[in-house]
C-alpha cells in the first residue's frame, strides 16, 4: 500500500537517486543518507490529518535521537551494542539485586542526558498539530518527558512507558518527583528506601518484565480503536502490547503513516512510509495540514 519513490543521476562527489516519492541524496561516505520526501507526499499525508475527525500519534526512541537520547534498537541503539545490558534491565533483576539498584542510581546522578534533553522539532511538531485541533490522544513510548517540554497537553499523553520524571515505591506506591530520590543519592544513601514503608524505590519508568499500567494501555487501545487515522513516529513497532495499536488502528479503517529510518513489520501495509530524519519531515506536513 505504502508507495516509496527512483532515478538515478551522478554528480561530482554526490549520487542522487529518486525512489517513486523520495530523493535519496548520497555525498561523501556511504554512510551518509539524506532523504526528502517530495511535496506530494507531504500533502497526501496533511490531507488525511485535516480530513480527521479523530488522530492518534504514538511515538518511539526514534523521536528523541534528535534532542541527543540513543534509541534502543536503531544500528547505533543501546539494545543494538550492549545485549547484555537489555538483559540486565529488568525488573526481577531490580528487585533482586541491590547492587543493580545502587549503579542505576548513580547512574542518573552522574548521567544529564535526561534532565539536559531539549524538546527538538519533531516534539514541537506534534505540540503545533495539538494546537490546530488535529492531535487527539498522543502515546510515547519515551520515558524522557520531551513532549511536554514542547507544550504538548498532559491530559493528551500516554507516557505508556511511564517517565523518569517520577520515582514509585515498589512496595505501597507512593509517588513523587523523582529530585527527592536523587537528592538523597547525593547525600549518601546508595539505594534510598521508602520512607512511608521501607520499600524499594525505582524511577516510574515499566521495565522488561513488568505490567504496563492497565488504565493506560486501555486508554491507549480505546484511543487506537477510534482513529481515522494513526501516526506512528520514531518507532520500530516490535515492542507489544503497544506494537498492536495500528493493527487495532487499521481494523478500524484507519489511515496509517509510519515515519521511521528502518523498516517495521507494518511497512508494506501502511498507506504511507516515510524514512526522512523527522525533526525535518514532521514539522512540513504540520506546516501543510
Amino acid at each position: 500500500m505504502a508507495s516509496r519513490a527512483v532515478a538515478e543521476s551522478t554528480e561530482t562527489g554526490c549520487r542522487s537517486s529518486i525512489v517513486n516519492d523520495e530523493i535519496f541524496a548520497f555525498c561523501g561516505s556511504p554512510g551518509s543518507l539524506l532523504i526528502v520526501t517530495d511535496l506530494e507526499t507531504i500533502e497526501r499525508v496533511a490531507g488525511w490529518l485535516r480530513e480527521s475527525s479523530y488522530t492518534v500519534v504514538l511515538t518511539g526512541a526514534g523521536i528523541s535521537t534528535e534532542s541527543g537520547i540513543p534509541d534502543f534498537r536503531g544500528p547505533q541503539g543501546v539494545w543494538t551494542k550492549n545485549p547484555g545490558a537489555e538483559r540486565a534491565a529488568t525488573i526481577q533483576n531490580f528487585m533482586a539485586n541491590r547492587d543493580s539498584r545502587v549503579r542505576s542510581w548513580q547512574n542518573r546522578i552522574s548521567n544529564n542526558t535526561w534532565a539536559d534533553a531539549q524538546p527538538n522539532a519533531g516534539h514541537i511538531a506534534l505540540a503545533t498539530l495539538e494546537r490546530k485541533g488535529k492531535l487527539d490522544t498522543l502515546v510515547t513510548q519515551n520515558i524522557d518527558s520531551l513532549h511536554l517540554k514542547a507544550g504538548s497537553s498532559q491530559s493528551r499523553i500516554i507516557e505508556i512507558h511511564g517517565t523518569v520524571r517520577d520515582f514509585v515505591c515498589m512496595g505501597c506506591g507512593e509517588r513523587g518527583p523523582i529530585e527527592r530520590v536523587l537528592d538523597r543519592v547525593r547525600a549518601g544513601e546508595e539505594d534510598p528506601p521508602c520512607r512511608t514503608c521501607g520499600g524499594i524505590l525505582k524511577s516510574a519508568t515499566i521495565s522488561f518484565g513488568q505490567n504496563l499500567v492497565p488504565e493506560d494501555l486501555e486508554r491507549a487501545e480505546r484511543a487506537a480503536s477510534e482513529c481515522e487515522c494513526f501516526l506512528a513516529v520514531g518507532t520500530s513497532l516490535t515492542v507489544y502490547p503497544v506494537a498492536l495499536l495500528p493493527e487495532m488502528a487499521l481494523r478500524n479503517g484507519a489511515r496509517l503513516v509510519i515515519l521511521n529510518a528502518q523498516d517495521t513489520p507494518y511497512d508494506q501495509i501502511a498507506h504511507e512510509v516515510i524514512s526522512e530524519q523527522i525533526g525535518d519531515v514532521l514539522p512540513r506536513i504540520v506546516d501543510a495540514v
